[in-house]
């Protein structure tokens, strides 16, 4: 299974210490250049994760210039997109709104950081995603209260 991750999944993970959840899902993930250095940027959440050993760097080959859909882009989601459709990735690890519909447009599996949190709950990976969740906001991350109400009930934790 070949999974891409953009930049905020793998900082919302580490800022909960749920970085393995990743592993534990896809078991490997790969990155582009743009998003190791969005990371390496800061020290911060995800800065010495990013460093583990099932998660590695790839360069995207194709340089041409992205369809005009990607322009409103960073280049961390541009380059993730990318490199999902140059390896044919079975999933995308995107969040961002603009982000996650190019993705969707560009027709690939695109997955959510919250989406994670579901589907590891759905394996009994982890028993509750509220804490999870809560402890995202607490540690920066922002979701509208709607988002959050339907998470919640979605998890059935509501």
């Amino acid at each position: 299974m070949i999974t891409v991750s953009n930049t905020t999944p793998i900082i919302s993970l580490s800022s909960i210490g749920k970085i393995e959840l990743l592993k534990e899902i896809f078991q490997e993930i790969i990155i582009p250049e743009a998003v190791y250095n969005e990371i390496k940027a800061k020290q911060s959440y995800g800065f010495s994760e990013v460093d583990l050993e099932f998660i590695s760097v790839q360069s995207v080959k194709n340089r041409k210039k992205p369809n005009s859909s990607l322009y409103a882009l960073d280049i961390g989601e541009i380059e993730t997109i990318l490199l999902s459709q140059e390896l044919n990735a079975d999933n995308t690890l995107i969040d961002e709104k603009i982000g996650y519909n190019a993705a969707k447009k560009s027709g690939l599996n695109a997955i959510r950081t919250l989406s994670i949190l579901l589907k590891a709950k759905e394996l009994k990976i982890v028993s509750e995603v509220k804490p999870l969740i809560t402890e995202m906001i607490s540690k920066g991350r922002w979701y509208s209260n709607n988002v959050y109400i339907q998470f919640l009930k979605k998890a059935d934790e509501l």
